[in-house]
């Protein structure tokens, strides 16, 4: 069986150039935008967190700065990115409003997911976006991306959005319902795949080319895309966005291609915090930190009786008391700062620091706890 849309909690739509922009004329489509964004409205009003990934604004801007067709030179698309970027914000916030939704702009590059302060800062700030009930409309910046250091396609870069951020689905709509045997631009024979359980390299070895000159991708992106998504323990379906109202035509069943993950996106993470990040140091906790932390709250500087190590913030550190390890987590300061409020209320955090930082040492989300410390374990 195929998910239902109504079950996802937090949803990344990814939507290309080709779709967004009228080649013949380099305009937006806005009957088809206002389209989807009585979509995503929908989703809005059942209580779901949705981000958009758009491309466009090269698409755009070479079409006002009527820059002539074919590969453009690093500084033209770069100038392209600047010009049309304002008009796709622009087009994003009227659409959004006209169903009471504020949308906020973010330009990422590929170093913001990349270099973990910088992560933690994008992170941040689209979840508390997500918070203010705002929908993060988010592209590759750019106007300073160099093509040593970008995504290189935004499939790409809506996975490493969806993974940073814990989305449960990653929609990418593109100008295919979804994936083939073989290119069916190429091989009449080619059968679509309704549902892809796992992506196996015979699953990979289907995937074609990049599909037009105004799109960077292709299948062969989306596929990569779908293992970053599955790992991250988000589910991904790649639909056609062709069609007035996408969105509603999956939820109504559509032809589409569903990728599935036997995961979700707290016990991935929760995963790879427990067993691919070397710890950078220790807290050692009080006990009663130590039973909040068992009840399933989150670390404050409060509970913390000293720390040791060289972290910075972002790294993982183990988390001890007079027992042993009780697990480890993400810290949300550096050794320095940490070493300074450790023992104090959140609240005397900014006094401290200077800056209205974080509440909790460790987000509980951020925490992954043994299975038991080895007093309990043992039967005491």
């Amino acid at each position: 069986m195929t998910p239902s849309l109504d079950q996802f909690r937090r949803v990344v739509l990814k939507v290309g150039s080709a779709l967004l922009v009228d080649r013949s004329q380099g305009r937006l489509k806005l009957a088809w935008l206002a389209a989807l964004a009585e979509d995503i409205a929908e989703l809005h009003r059942r209580g779901a967190d949705v981000l958009v990934v758009s491309s466009g604004a090269i698409a755009l801007g070479r079409t006002v700065l009527r820059l002539p067709p074919g590969p453009l030179r690093l500084e033209e698309s770069q100038a392209a990115a600047a010009v049309g970027q304002i008009a796709l914000a622009r087009t994003w916030s009227e659409v959004l409003a006209h169903h009471d939704i504020v949308a906020g702009q973010i330009l990422l590059t590929l170093a913001d997911t990349e270099e973990r302060r910088r992560y933690l800062n994008a992170r941040a700030t689209t979840a508390k976006l997500l918070e203010m009930r705002a929908v993060p409309v988010i592209n590759e910046n750019d106007t300073v991306a160099t093509t040593e250091i970008r995504y290189g396609d935004n499939d790409r870069l809506a996975a490493r959005v969806a993974t940073m951020i814990g989305a449960d689905l990653l929609v990418l709509f593109s100008d295919i319902d979804g994936l083939y045997t073989a290119p069916p631009a190429v091989d009449p024979a080619a059968e679509h795949i309704p549902v892809v359980e796992r992506i196996t390299p015979a699953i990979e070895a289907m995937a074609g080319g990049a599909a037009s000159e105004l799109s960077r991708g292709g299948m062969r992106t989306k596929i990569e895309a779908g293992k970053m998504a599955t790992v991250s323990g988000a589910h991904m379906v790649i639909a056609d966005g062709r069609v007035k109202n996408p969105l509603k035509a999956i939820a109504e069943g559509a032809r589409c291609t569903w990728f599935l993950t036997a995961s979700n996106p707290v016990t991935a993470r929760k995963a790879w915090i427990a067993g691919s990040l070397e710890p950078r140091g220790t807290l050692h906790v009080d006990a009663g930190a130590a039973r909040a932390l068992r009840a399933g709250a989150s670390l404050l500087p409060v509970g913390v009786r000293r720390i040791e190590g060289a972290f910075a913030r972002g790294d993982a550190v183990l988390v001890r008391d007079d027992n042993g390890v009780l697990g480890r987590g993400l810290v949300a300061y550096d050794a320095d700062e940490a070493q300074k409020i450790i023992g104090r209320a959140s609240r005397e955090i900014e006094a401290i620091l200077g800056y209205a930082g974080r509440a909790e040492m460790i987000h509980r989300d951020d925490l992954v706890l043994s299975v038991a410390a080895p007093a309990e374990a043992a039967g005491a």
